[in-house]
C-alpha cells in the first residue's frame, strides 16, 4: 500500500481565497514531493483546537494567516528568535512528535521581494508602513536590518503605532503617528499593511505623501490594482507593486523549514502574475 502524502494546511478566517495550495503544489513538483495542502477556515474560538487536532492526526506543518498570527504565537511550545521578536507566527513545524515550533517568515519574504525580486535599495531610504497589526509586527525587524534612514509606522490609532515603534526602536530609527501626520512630506517607499485593500478602503491621508518616484507596495494581492494602488496611481505614483512576491517568498521560506530544501520561486511568481 502506498504511503499517504505528508499533510500541510493554511489556517485563517477567511481563507478560501488563498493561493497557498497552488504555490506549495508547485514547490512540491520541483522536488517530486508527495504532499497534501489544505485550506482550513477556523474562527478565533476554534483555532487552537483545530490546530492541535491537525497535528495529533499526523499533520507535518501549517501556515497561519489573519486573524490568528498572534494567537499562534501563544499556542506553540517554542518560538524562533524572529517569531519571538515579532510576537506573531505564520509558520508552525514539528521537529518531533511532541514539539510545535513557531516561526515568522513574513519579514524574510517581504525583504527578499523588495531587495531581490524588485531590486530596491532600502539602505538610507525613508520608509512609511501603514498599519500596526500582526502583519506589521512580522516585517519590522527584517526591514530595519536593511538600515533605512527612518521607518515610520502610521496607524488609525496613533497610540498603537507608538507602542509598536517603541518595541523595535533598538533596531533602528522608528517613528510613529496617525495617518494624517504621515503625509507631511513624500516617502521613498510606502508599504500598505492594513486590511484596507480587503475592505475596499483607501488611505486616510493626502497624496502629499507621494512623489513621482515613490515606490508603493501593497501586501495584499490580486489581479488588477488593489484599492491602495488605485489611490496611489490617482495621486501620480508610477512604481506600484502588489504582494505576490512576498506571498511566494514567505511560502518558500516555510517550505524550507518543513522540507529542508529551498524552492525556486521564479516559476511560481511568473505563473501567478501571468494574467
Amino acid at each position: 500500500m502506498a504511503e499517504a502524502p505528508d499533510r500541510y494546511a493554511l489556517f485563517g478566517h477567511p481563507v478560501m481565497h488563498s493561493w497557498s495550495p497552488f504555490i506549495h503544489g508547485m514547490f512540491a513538483q520541483q522536488f517530486d514531493h508527495d504532499i497534501q495542502y489544505r485550506l482550513i477556515d477556523a474562527t478565533a474560538d476554534r483555532f487552537r483546537k483545530a490546530v492541535i487536532d491537525f497535528f495529533v492526526e499526523g499533520g507535518r506543518g501549517i501556515n497561519v494567516t489573519v486573524p490568528h498570527k498572534q494567537a499562534a504565537a501563544e499556542l506553540v511550545n517554542e518560538l524562533t528568535p524572529r517569531a519571538e521578536r515579532a510576537g506573531a507566527v505564520n509558520t508552525i513545524y514539528v521537529p518531533d512528535s511532541t514539539t510545535l515550533i513557531g516561526d515568522n517568515t513574513d519579514g524574510a519574504g517581504l525583504a527578499k521581494d523588495l531587495t531581490v525580486n524588485l531590486g530596491l535599495m532600502l539602505h538610507g531610504r525613508r520608509i512609511l508602513i501603514l498599519g500596526a497589526g500582526g502583519a506589521v509586527r512580522g516585517v519590522l525587524a527584517p526591514l530595519l536590518r536593511q538600515r533605512p534612514s527612518v521607518l515610520h509606522i502610521a496607524n488609525r490609532t496613533p497610540a498603537r503605532a507608538e507602542d509598536l515603534a517603541g518595541e523595535f526602536a533598538d533596531l533602528g530609527k522608528v517613528a510613529a503617528s496617525g495617518f494624517a501626520s504621515a503625509a507631511a512630506q513624500p516617502w521613498d517607499l510606502i508599504i500598505n499593511a492594513t486590511s484596507a485593500s480587503l475592505t475596499g478602503d483607501v488611505p486616510e491621508f493626502e497624496g502629499s505623501a507621494l512623489a513621482p518616484e515613490t515606490v508603493c507596495y501593497d501586501m495584499s494581492y490580486g489581479h488588477g490594482d488593489t484599492p491602495f494602488l488605485r489611490w496611489a496611481r490617482a495621486h501620480g505614483a508610477t512604481m506600484l507593486h502588489k504582494g505576490w512576491g512576498m506571498l511566494v517568498e514567505q511560502a518558500a521560506e516555510a517550505y524550507f523549514l518543513w522540507r529542508g530544501v529551498r524552492p525556486d520561486t521564479r516559476p511560481v511568481l511568473d505563473a501567478l502574475t501571468a494574467n
